[in-house]
């Protein structure tokens, strides 16, 4: 039987409330409970003496998350791992503790608070609040630049297999991927196309964390330390700029891939991996990225003739939009 529909009016309360969810999601993280639910049920108490908390504060919590299909309750008040809370465990494959500690601390959870003044405005409240543009604070704030990088991995270590499998490299004798991380999706792409050759492009202090030796590609792949602000590595037929657009604003995303322009190979490609944000008012999980980018940073999500524009300003043409099993979409401009 199907629980009866929920009220419109109920439906705007709980959509209210959906911050105090997010608080206890990270609440949880930070202190690892579900790390020490590995070995079995425990009740509050018992994980408050583990983790150094209050009992009856910690059970009031997991209660709610309880509701909510991230732990479970028994008769006897002992909480237990479910298939959702497997992934805040930090020591298993695919885990997203990193990925919550990220989405939930003050760089987006701040300027979202000042949304209004963004709207009325049209200009993010980040400088405001935290004294320098997002980037610049990451850079000049140590803990908060590596709970950003953290968890950036962990959401892209989920996505990043699924993504490469998506796209034929088949074609492609050399992919660079442009402020690419520590590599995990030039590693997905090198393993599932034997002859690709790569170069992983970003900054010093990235690259220095880079995972290509650790899977064993170091000679088909190349690190190579620069600004895509300023250029790119030349000759390859292949550029991928994943989540890197969203980030800025129209005019710095027709430099970047501009610059890509300029330093591929003849018939080569750009291959730009984001949210497309598809036409109507259906759930899409790039409407929520795009507001949260609105809050903290000067990009957007955008939608497929957003792409065809700022890769036409770029001297690109679009020539698709593939799908994939994950959130992003692969987007593919040939010269123009």
């Amino acid at each position: 039987m199907s629980p009866p529909p929920v009220h419109p009016a109920q439906h705007i309360v709980d959509l209210g409330f959906g911050f105090i969810l997010s608080g206890a999601l990270a609440t949880a993280a930070e202190l690892g409970v579900a790390d020490r639910l590995a070995q079995g049920p425990r009740s509050a108490a018992q994980l408050a003496e583990e983790v150094g908390a209050d009992a009856s504060s910690l059970y009031r919590v997991l209660r709610l998350l309880a509701s909510v299909g991230v732990f479970s309750e028994d008769a006897h008040g002992n909480f237990g791992l479910t298939p959702a809370s497997e992934y805040l465990r930090g020591d298993v494959p695919g885990s997203l503790r990193s990925a919550v500690l990220m989405l939930t601390q003050d760089i987006f959870w701040a300027p979202t608070g000042a949304l209004t003044e963004t709207v009325r405005t049209g200009k993010n409240a980040f400088d405001r609040i935290f004294g320098k543009p997002f980037f610049d604070h990451l850079a000049s704030n140590a803990a908060a630049g590596a709970t950003f990088h953290r968890g950036m991995s962990s959401l892209s270590d989920l996505e990043n297999g699924p993504i490469a499998r998506s796209y034929d490299f088949s074609a492609c004798r050399q992919v660079v991927d442009v402020g690419g991380g520590h590599g995990g999706f030039l590693i997905e792409a090198l393993q599932a196309s034997p002859s690709l050759r790569g170069v992983l492009f970003d900054h010093r202090h990235v690259l220095d964390e880079a995972r290509i030796g650790a899977a064993g590609l170091s000679e088909r792949c190349e690190l190579v330390e620069g600004d895509f602000f300023q250029t790119v590595p030349s000759g390859a037929d292949t550029y991928v700029l994943k989540r890197i657009l969203h980030d800025w604003s129209d005019a710095v995303c027709v430099d970047i891939l501009r610059h890509c322009r300029r330093a591929m190979a003849e018939g080569g490609r750009v291959l730009v991996v984001d949210t497309v944000i598809p036409p109507g008012n259906a759930p899409h999980g790039g409407k929520v990225l795009d507001v949260m980018m609105l809050a903290s940073l000067p990009g957007r999500e955008r939608t497929e003739e957003d792409f065809r524009k700022l890769f036409a300003q770029a001297g690109l043409r679009l020539t698709r939009v593939i799908p994939t099993p994950a959130a992003l979409s692969i987007t593919e401009a040939v010269a123009a």
